[in-house]
């Protein structure tokens, strides 16, 4: 078996569980390939916007035993609220072993303090049009699912997959704009609170570089998403990277990891399915 990659924290986010895009089985390979000694999970991780209970594939769930595995291993995980699943926000700092859910985390790291959070909080359409806001992730999602469609086809003809939505990204001006104004006031922020760097999600669009404010310069990260790019940041060696999942580099799929061992301990296994059942009763 290939010896797993050692990394200090990873961050994923807007997986979207649950949802027709959602790279599910790409994401499972990642977190086989990985053990790291913490697991940012920076929201939208299941789609509760746009569950359906006649949309939920094996692979999803494996990816959620995956994650119970990290829990029952005894790795930190802490699962940061995004819009997609602001319902969990109600359940916000509960600490179940070493699972935890919040809104946003504070983390030092070699020196420096680093600021977590999805990032929603920035997004003016959020705040005051949430229907609209759903409307557009449905649209979005269709849009992913008849792209998916296409890529199938050019794939049968031997021609290069092709995104829809980074083409409507490149060609507006708009969302070009409001990408920067994201990451500007992100950082400005984190800059305030005297945080070195700024770890978001939300936007779809990884990202890490300097930005220069009046109160100091920060570095602003995201992690990107699994629907399009499939990435992930990954701290290690005192510094930050981003991921970006090949295919050629996951040939070989990993050994099946399925539910947890009955020697797997009790008292976490418990904690991770009353958070479940809790999740499912909000969904419902």
């Amino acid at each position: 078996m290939t010896p797993k990659r050692e990394v200090d924290i990873a961050v994923i986010s807007d997986v979207h569980l649950g949802t027709y895009g959602c790279h599910a089985k790409e994401l499972l390979k990642y977190l086989k390939s990985i053990k790291p000694k913490m697991l940012v999970l920076n929201g939208d991780i299941i789609d509760i916007w746009q569950f359906s209970k006649r949309y939920w594939p094996e692979t999803h769930m494996k990816v959620v035993r995956k994650l119970m595995k990290f829990v029952v291993e005894g790795v930190p995980v802490y699962y940061l609220t995004g819009n997609h699943d602001e319902l969990l926000r109600k359940f916000a700092d509960m600490h179940m072993g070493t699972f935890h859910l919040q809104n946003k985390l504070v983390v030092e790291l070699d020196g420096k303090k680093a600021w977590f959070f999805h990032g929603d909080i920035f997004d003016v359409t959020m705040q005051h049009s949430k229907w609209l806001a759903k409307l557009g992730a449905v649209g979005y999602d269709t849009l992913i699912l008849i792209n998916s469609m296409v890529n199938w086809c050019l794939v049968l003809m031997g021609r290069e997959k092709m995104s829809f939505s980074k083409r409507i990204k490149a060609k507006f001006k708009d969302a070009v704009k409001f990408i920067n104004g994201f990451e500007n006031t992100a950082a400005e922020l984190a800059a305030e609170k005297g945080y070195e760097y700024v770890v978001c999600g939300h936007i779809h669009q990884p990202e890490m570089r300097t930005i220069a404010t009046e109160n100091g310069a920060v570095t602003y990260l995201n992690s990107g998403d699994w629907v399009e790019n499939l990435t992930a940041l990954e701290y290690y060696d005192n510094s930050w990277k981003i991921f970006k999942y090949e295919q050629e580099n996951f040939q070989k799929d990993e050994v099946e990891e399925g539910e947890l061992s009955d020697g797997d301990d009790l008292h976490s296994k418990l904690n991770i399915n009353i958070l479940l059942q809790k999740i499912k009763l909000e969904i419902a």
